[in-house]
């Protein structure tokens, strides 16, 4: 284990210290170009400064990766397993939510479940009653927490700019806890939130209540606006759902945009297919099936046509790539999924693992909907696959797609790695929320 990480370590440093020299090398041929010495030193900062910024995101990226081959070599080792490892990637971003002069910021139960509840300060002006936003993380339901510094960020500014409470939820994880717990988690910490009780004592509208989340936690809040519209005994209901890179199927793992980006940092196709795994079962045969896209039995075979990526992903999007039907195995039980009742598993057809395999009279009840979609992420076409269906079914949907975005570039919003795009990402779900919620 000591090798792997030193061998991460070095890695690390090599690549930073190749960034150092290029910058350093960049700054000096700047310096020469001018004559005036004071506009040296302002062309020095300036460069440096951009370059910082740059050096730090490589540097981030740079570490995930190493993790990722730590994590592989400690599995074939038989020293940790690898979710084990990755775990590293939280705890290295994870932060202590404080009060600030105008967030209040406390940690609570609800039904059970860990809360960190992000509220306008009491001196702060505001209306009789506010908006609020349920949060669910990214990290494939293996990693990440809301107590991570992009996650804090950005619940400070919906607080601050829509003046509205956040509810950020801290689920449980996979493989500690495979599916449905994650999902479980998050259904009742929203049917505790939306009783008129809990509501009023937070003062809170119930009619301005929305639930959002990114990746993972995309999934998760397309799983609870759509089970909760199925409850008849579900008085209050959502008003919007806001999906940021949501991963939304788990049937055909080789869609273009898997194909496409495959080999793209942050989630490449092996880490997504691995996350899909781990949230199902800690059986390596299921990985394995994943990775061929021979993972589909009989109990999800009649499901594809919901993921069909020649009807529902636009020209565009298919470009070169040609649809075919992954194939069925007749031997279910080799994929190695457990049920809870102990008999065959339909897991993977489970629509609150799979919210896009509803059909179409359960997409017809579903609140207005943003989704977000980045051009250089395997979970591109589960993104615009659903706007398609809801907008074919009915429901008002705002899709925007990034052409330039990646997977998870909307965390990158703090200094010194504070994106351009991670920006305007924002700045747009915020607008859209102002506007929708």
């Amino acid at each position: 284990m000591c090798a792997c990480v030193c061998a991460g370590v070095f890695m690390c440093v090599y690549a930073y210290a190749c960034a150092c020299l290029c910058a350093c090398m960049f700054v000096c041929a700047c310096g020469r170009l001018c004559a005036c010495p004071c506009m040296r030193v302002c062309v020095c900062v300036c460069v440096c400064a951009c370059l910082c910024m740059r050096v730090c995101a490589c540097v981030r990226v740079c570490v995930r990766a190493c993790v990722c081959v730590q994590a592989d070599l400690s599995e074939l080792l038989g020293l940790k397993d690898y979710m084990g490892v990755m775990y590293f990637i939280t705890l290295a971003e994870r932060v202590v939510p404080l009060s600030d002069q105008r967030v209040l910021v406390t940690e609570e139960r609800f039904d059970g479940v860990e809360v960190v509840l992000y509220q306008p300060q009491p001196d702060r002006p505001t209306a009789d009653l506010r908006r609020a936003v349920v949060y669910l993380h990214g990290g494939g339901w293996c990693l990440g927490s809301s107590r991570m510094s992009p996650y804090d960020a950005l619940a400070r500014t919906l607080v601050t700019d829509l003046d509205a409470m956040v509810l950020s939820v801290e689920y449980r994880l996979a493989p500690a806890h495979h599916f449905p717990v994650p999902y479980e988690d998050v259904y009742r910490v929203v049917k505790h939130f939306l009783q008129e009780e809990v509501l009023a004592r937070y003062s809170v509208d119930p009619g301005r209540v929305a639930v959002s989340g990114d990746s993972a936690g995309g999934n998760l809040a397309a799983a609870v606006s759509q089970q909760l519209r199925q409850d008849p005994d579900q008085k209050i209901q959502l008003k919007v759902q806001a999906l940021l890179y949501p991963v939304l199927q788990a049937l055909d793992l080789n869609t273009p945009s898997y194909q496409q980006n495959q080999d793209m940092p942050i989630l490449p196709r092996t880490l997504m297919v691995r996350f899909w795994s781990e949230y199902f079962t800690s059986d390596k045969a299921l990985f394995r099936t994943m990775m061929s896209n021979t993972h589909n039995g009989p109990e999800s075979a009649d499901l594809l046509k919901f993921v069909n990526w020649g009807a529902y992903l636009p020209e565009p999007y298919r470009a070169k790539y040609n649809y075919s039907v992954p194939a069925v195995g007749r031997d279910r039980a080799v994929v190695g999924v457990p049920a809870p009742d102990g008999g065959p598993s339909r897991a993977i057809g489970d629509p609150r693992a799979s919210p896009l395999l509803v059909p179409d009279s359960a997409l017809r009840l579903l609140p207005r909907a943003y989704v977000l979609t980045c051009e250089y992420d395997v979970l591109r076409d589960d993104g615009i696959m659903y706007v398609t269906r809801l907008r074919e079914a009915g429901v008002a949907v705002t899709h925007e797609h990034y052409g330039a975005g990646f997977h998870g570039a909307m965390m990158f919003n703090l200094w010194p790695m504070d994106f351009a795009i991670a920006r305007r990402m924002t700045d747009n779900y915020v607008r859209w929320l102002q506007e929708n919620l």
